[in-house]
């Protein structure tokens, strides 16, 4: 229960930080220190692109970094807690077989364009879909932190659509961004 609400805190002061970006935004002003590396970005690889699609962008990585954390955040959670079940064997016992084939073959996808290993973690090559089917398929270890399996589903189904726009470079619509910030909130209301 700790590391859930470790994670929560998490999840909440990205939240927060993600408010204040929005208010710098609005204001037109700097509340933060901007890094080197920002700078840097932008003096080198920004400046041959249209002004209107990096402003895009930047609007549009705020919801990048907010999905990007709950992905990593729940795969960390199911690995942890299926790992603390089932030990090392947990991939091979916990893990639908349809979703294993598929990890094997991103892997080989992967190894056969020879570029790096995204990682050594068969979870990380699960798409955000499987990662539901993990936990249904083991709701006798998750049953005790979620309080409804439909509610858990319907949550992954919407974050799956709202996960689309934020994937494939489109901007997000206003009334989509809320949806964003609601579904997420409901992610945690169904860990209460």
């Amino acid at each position: 229960m700790l590391d859930d609400r470790l994670k929560l805190f998490a999840m909440t002061n990205l939240m927060f930080e993600e408010d204040i970006k929005g208010i710098e935004r609005q204001f037109d002003c700097n509340l933060r220190l901007k890094s080197r590396i920002d700078t840097e970005k932008d003096n080198i690889y920004y400046p041959q692109f249209d002004e209107d699609v990096r402003i895009e962008a930047a609007s549009m990585a705020r919801h990048y970094e907010v999905f990007y954390c709950l992905e990593k955040t729940i795969r960390e959670f199911i690995r942890d807690r299926l790992y603390d079940a089932k030990g090392g064997a947990w991939w091979e016992e916990c893990v639908p077989p349809e979703v294993q084939q598929s990890v094997e073959k991103n892997i080989t996808k992967e190894m056969d364009a020879a570029v790096t290993l995204r990682s050594k973690e068969n979870i990380d090559y699960t798409t955000f879909g499987q990662l539901s089917d993990i936990i249904i398929f083991n709701w006798t270890i998750f049953g005790d932190t979620f309080n409804s399996k439909k509610g858990l589903q319907k949550v992954f189904a919407n974050l799956n659509v709202l996960r689309g726009p934020i994937a494939h470079c489109s901007p997000l619509q206003e009334r989509e961004v809320l949806r964003l910030r609601l579904t997420i909130e409901d992610w945690f209301t169904l860990m209460e």
